[in-house]
């Protein structure tokens, strides 16, 4: 079990990180969310011992992480780490940058392991390529490659697919996830992406202004989101009152729902006008105001024009889910 436990951080006199406490299990996939800026870079820069911290400690099971003021070389030798900087060497080949990070007491597997690495990030072809000549996105695959060459414990990945197209991106995440899962490491990522999240992390910590505000399993986090930064970080969401969806309601709170929640009805249901319709492949997504003021956003499987007007709906399950959450009987 990895235990991280981070009292606080700073960058000279500013403070990063503050009263930071979580576990993760072995083999457990966790992802690391927040905007820019919120410290999800910095974590992972203590975890794997790249920054020095006073006020905290770092375990894998009974073995303490330690930082540069220990290691001459940072890192420990069960964990790796993927940076935004790819450090790989340009003037050699791909096979040769993966083959580096090889044992040496296995030489005579060396080639089976490359080869099944190459596959993995989908870059078999460019085997002989020298690392200059590939693209960004091509560059990140193989700095993939190399920390995944001796089947690390502990594997930190930090926007792995940042540089990669969606061409690439989306089917690169179905190899890597499920072959990490299945050789047991334990993962943390951080992204801004919730398509890197919410179909692999089991669990997702929410990061702001270097505090930990969220602590939850993936699926019901997005499901039911304690707050509009939460569920702002999963795309688009609208934060509405309660009266505006259901007249009748007594109480004066605001709930959030996302635009694939609502339900269009041509007679009934909340009143709003249609400002814009943005196409997004397999539905439209409609800006909306209410009353002229309050802007919300929707889905519609057709294009609706400037001007329109419709009735939107909510289930009552939501209303009073989202209800509980704000109220802290959900947890």
């Amino acid at each position: 079990m990895l235990k991280v436990h981070i009292d606080s951080f700073s960058y000279q006199d500013q403070l990063v990180l503050e009263d930071i406490r979580f576990q993760v299990a072995k083999g457990e996939h966790i992802a690391l969310m927040g905007e820019s800026g919120s410290g999800k870079s910095t974590l992972l820069k203590i975890i794997y011992g790249l920054l020095h911290v006073e006020n905290g400690s770092i375990f894998w099971g009974e073995k303490e992480a330690l930082g540069p003021n220990f290691n001459l070389v940072p890192g420990e030798s069960y964990m790796k780490y993927l940076s935004q900087d790819f450090d790989l060497m340009p003037y050699t080949t791909v096979e040769e940058n993966i083959g580096q990070y090889l044992s040496v007491f296995q030489i005579e597997t060396h080639q089976q392991r490359t080869q099944e690495l190459l596959g993995l990030i989908q870059l078999e072809a460019f085997a002989k390529t020298k690392v200059k000549n590939l693209s960004g996105g091509q560059q990140q695959r193989v700095a993939l490659a190399r920390v995944l060459a001796q089947e690390p414990e502990v594997l930190l990945l930090d926007e792995p697919f940042g540089h990669i197209d969606n061409f690439k991106r989306n089917s690169l995440r179905r190899n890597l996830f499920p072959y990490l899962k299945e050789k047991g490491i334990t993962v943390l990522t951080a992204s801004h992406d919730p398509n890197d999240v919410l179909p692999y992390a089991e669990r997702t910590l929410i990061l702001e202004k270097g505090k930990i505000i969220v602590n939850q399993k993936t699926k019901k986090l997005y499901k039911t989101p304690p707050n509009y930064y939460t569920a702002s970080l999963f795309g688009e969401v609208n934060k509405i009152p309660v009266k505006l969806l259901k007249s009748y309601a007594k109480i004066d709170r605001s709930v959030l729902i996302y635009p694939h929640e609502f339900q269009i009805s041509d007679e009934s249901g909340l009143k709003v006008c249609v400002k814009n319709s943005f196409f997004k492949g397999s539905h439209f997504l409609n800006e909306a105001t209410v009353n002229e003021e309050t802007v919300l956003y929707f889905n519609s499987t057709k294009r609706l024009k400037e001007g329109d007007i419709v009735f939107l709906n909510v289930s009552l399950e939501t209303i009073n889910t989202r209800l509980q959450i704000e109220q802290g009987k959900d947890t």
